[in-house]
């Protein structure tokens, strides 16, 4: 078994080579505006999955999945070329969830600023439905009974000192 260290050091390098080479050497007209966004390997080194983003509609995603699957040779023998390693692991194309989910948060959050700017609008000269203090303070009266705030806590007991009474 390897160190989780190398697969991470050779998943790094794994989404570099294969940017690179998308970039460079591959020129299918189906691959659109692509990001690697991340590379993992097993802990054994024979598979790699690699996610990217496809900046488009779903039709250009659907392409550019098509040109990865068909280019998946081409890389998985550069990643091997670079890369050095004993086994060049296999190579799987995963689209990356990133965006979508960060349409969802963005929506999200839209609706909570507008639930945030109705209720100000809503509140604007309004008053709170108590004092403007609600707290009360040492030295004022209590309201109820027209008393002073009591600090004792003794039950109504006092004590004079640290002794035991006999």
């Amino acid at each position: 078994m390897t160190d989780n260290a190398r697969a991470r050091k050779l998943a790094d390098r794994i989404q570099v080579v294969v940017a690179e080479t998308l970039d460079r050497r591959i020129k299918d007209p189906r691959l659109g505006f692509v990001t690697i966004t991340d590379a993992r390997v097993t802990g054994d080194l024979r598979e790699a999955t690699v996610f990217y983003t496809v900046y488009g509609d779903d039709e250009e995603r659907a392409a550019s999945a098509a040109a990865l699957e068909s280019a998946k040779g081409i890389l998985r023998s550069e990643v091997g070329r670079q890369t050095g390693v004993r086994f060049t692991p296999t190579l799987a194309f995963v689209p990356d969830a990133l965006p979508d989910n960060a349409r969802t948060i963005e929506d999200l959050l839209d609706k909570a600023r507008a639930k945030d700017a109705e209720v100000r609008e809503v509140s604007t000269g309004k008053k709170y439905a108590g004092e403007a203090d609600p707290y009360r303070k040492p030295g004022e009266e209590d309201g109820e009974d027209g008393r002073e705030g009591d600090d004792d806590l003794s039950g109504g007991r006092g004590t004079t000192g640290g002794g035991t009474a006999e």
